[in-house]
């Protein structure tokens, strides 16, 4: 049987994109870079079905040219290989690479069952970091993001408009246990911002609160000097519809929420 790719699902919903805009913006994407493609709704439905389990070079180009993600971030059961392009100026605290997993805890307890089935919707993501370089001040990042459940896994992106601060994309991939919710995180920050197009990625692990709303834990991740840093991550339901009206009425800034 097939898996199907709720990253990519989610990624292309992040973007408010129909999958006939999806599979345009492709197109148009390797019409900009040289090198046509032929990408229709059928292969976009093909690819978050898992039928198809990873894109051909030509594709993946324009795929990462759209999402602004690196095509290995993009869901796909086998590996794709795209050429590098040179380092692109982002400021030497760009993390480039695969994120930090979690070890399995030995003995760990096993969690309590949570109570919602389906965690897919609309939800507010909130953590806190400490800025080093601007006197160990306390900052807060919000996003809305769009999570979509497939099985034990949970993959969110946020809005395109929908971060405290602009362009600063957010994906997650996650699975849970029970209650326990354990993954990775990563954001690309705004080129025009404090950390100038940095890449940050890092694991998060949270728990599920009863009402099934809620979850709350804690994020580790490099700083810009490679120390380990971490610090509170909470996630709060908004929405459980994922329709096109939902979307776009939380495609906005996180400031209000």
């Amino acid at each position: 049987m097939t898996t199907p790719n709720s990253t990519l699902r989610a990624v292309r919903m992040g973007l408010l994109m129909s999958q006939d805009d999806f599979a345009r913006a492709i197109r148009d994407a390797g019409a900009r870079a040289g090198q046509r493609n032929d990408a229709s709704k059928r292969l976009v439905q093909r690819w978050e079905s898992g039928t198809t389990a990873a894109p051909r070079p030509v594709y993946a180009r324009a795929l990462e040219s759209v999402t602004g993600l690196p095509v290995a971030s993009l869901g796909f059961a086998a590996q794709v290989s795209v050429p590098r392009v040179s380092d692109d100026g982002r400021g030497g605290h760009d993390l480039e690479g695969p994120p930090v997993g979690t070890p399995e805890a030995s003995g760990s307890p096993t969690p309590r069952t949570a109570p919602r089935s389906n965690y897919s919707g609309v939800w507010l993501s909130r953590y806190e970091f400490v800025s080093s370089g601007r006197d160990n001040e306390v900052f807060t990042g919000k996003h809305h993001v769009v999570l979509l459940q497939h099985g034990n896994r949970l993959t969110a992106r946020s809005l395109p408009n929908a971060s405290l601060n602009p362009n600063s994309p957010l994906t997650l991939d996650l699975q849970i246990d029970g209650s326990a919710v354990t993954g990775t995180w990563t954001e690309e920050t705004a080129r025009d911002g404090y950390y100038q197009g940095a890449r940050y990625f890092g694991a998060l692990q949270m728990l599920v609160d009863p009402t099934g709303r809620r979850m709350s834990g804690k994020w580790v991740g490099f700083g810009r000097e490679y120390e380990i840093n971490s610090g509170p991550w909470e996630l709060r339901l908004l929405d459980a519809s994922t329709s096109k009206a939902t979307l776009d009425s939380y495609n906005r800034s996180p400031e209000t929420s």
